[in-house]
């Protein structure tokens, strides 16, 4: 018996029924020989980990642009506390634990540099529009290792997708949405629970906000540290997820409430206060400048700089591509290098 059929075995003994088994999965667009030591899902874990996409999330924004600052989270540390959160709920549940590492480290590879405000631009410069999760599907199934994409399966690429949520819900109960596994929506609910704790971290930090200004109605609920937080929430997912009563991963109505309010709390207080969404005005410049650029010469300019990866596809694909996978500094070197003078220098 190999280890990876030892890890099956085991998965189907301790897993819940309802979790989403190794031997079970869908499987992947292209067939591949099945490793003697991982599980499929743990081989998407590990494709994903040694990206290229998964290492330029290090140099991509999560609230503040290229920040200075040690602490501050990048999209990187983001995606792996967003790993963290969902794995203790997945264990705690009885799912199946590397399916939900595969899909949170890759629910952001698709997401563009200077956050979400570049994912605004590209969005309104875009014809059909722009959405960092679908984009995060194309990396996997497309753009990544020169064009053959990483082959993971379809519950991976499904998890991927189903992640966001914006300012909508972040349940699937009565949402209209259904993903293929339960470990998606782990996922999707990790993902915010994650960033609202970490990025009120960073914005009192950043001194834009203080603990005090929350209010004292959702800390009641959630508590006063980043680690009250963080337990709360994970806590109560599983105490309201009991999965041989209820249909989808779950909250209380009081904690899921108090995370909407938190949330809107930093749409307010942080992502579009002046200091934030000042700075990101100039980098909207900086992406429009950049996509008229590499759109006006027929593909010319793009050419010199980067290889489309798939042969027969437009050039504004292409372009997007491009866009969405720099990094922030790299975006802002490029705009350099193409629009201002060179400062002459002996």
């Amino acid at each position: 018996m190999t280890v990876r059929e030892m890890l099956e075995r085991e998965e189907e003994r301790s897993l819940h029924p309802r979790a989403a088994r190794s031997v079970a999965s869908r499987g992947r667009e292209r067939a591949l020989e099945s490793d003697d030591l991982r599980t499929a899902y743990q081989r998407d874990r590990d494709r994903i980990l040694h990206s290229k996409s998964f290492r330029r999330l290090k140099g991509k924004t999560q609230v503040f642009l290229a920040p200075v600052g040690d602490h501050y989270r990048t999209r990187l540390t983001h995606t792996l506390e967003v790993s963290q959160v969902a794995r203790t709920v997945a264990l705690a549940l009885r799912l199946n634990e590397a399916l939900v590492e595969a899909m949170a480290l890759g629910h952001d590879l698709g997401h563009t540099p200077f956050g979400h405000a570049g994912e605004r631009v590209l969005n309104d410069l875009v014809e059909g529009g722009f959405h960092h999760a679908p984009q995060s599907v194309r990396v996997v199934e497309v753009v990544e290792r020169e064009g053959a994409g990483l082959n993971l399966c379809l519950e991976t690429r499904d998890g991927i997708l189903r992640h966001t949520k914006g300012k909508g819900k972040v349940l699937m109960v009565g949402a209209g949405l259904k993903a293929l596994t339960l470990e998606a929506e782990v996922v999707r609910v990790a993902d915010i629970v994650a960033y609202v704790c970490h990025d009120l971290d960073d914005a009192i930090r950043a001194r834009l906000l203080r603990e005090v200004e929350v209010p004292k109605e959702i800390r009641a609920v959630i508590g006063e540290s980043h680690g009250q937080r963080l337990a709360t929430f994970v806590s109560d997912i599983v105490r309201h997820s009991n999965l041989d009563d209820v249909e989808h991963v779950g909250m209380s109505q009081q904690v899921h409430e108090a995370l909407l309010s938190l949330r809107d709390v930093l749409y307010t207080k942080v992502y579009e206060s002046p200091p934030v969404h000042g700075e990101f005005l100039k980098t909207s410049k900086v992406l429009k400048e950049l996509h008229a650029h590499f759109m006006f010469d027929g593909g010319k300019a793009l050419r010199a700089v980067w290889t489309p990866r798939r042969e027969g596809e437009s050039l504004e694909r292409a372009v997007v591509d491009f866009l969405s996978g720099m990094t922030d500094h790299y975006a802002i070197e490029l705009y350099r290098e193409l629009f201002l003078p060179t400062v002459w220098s002996l």
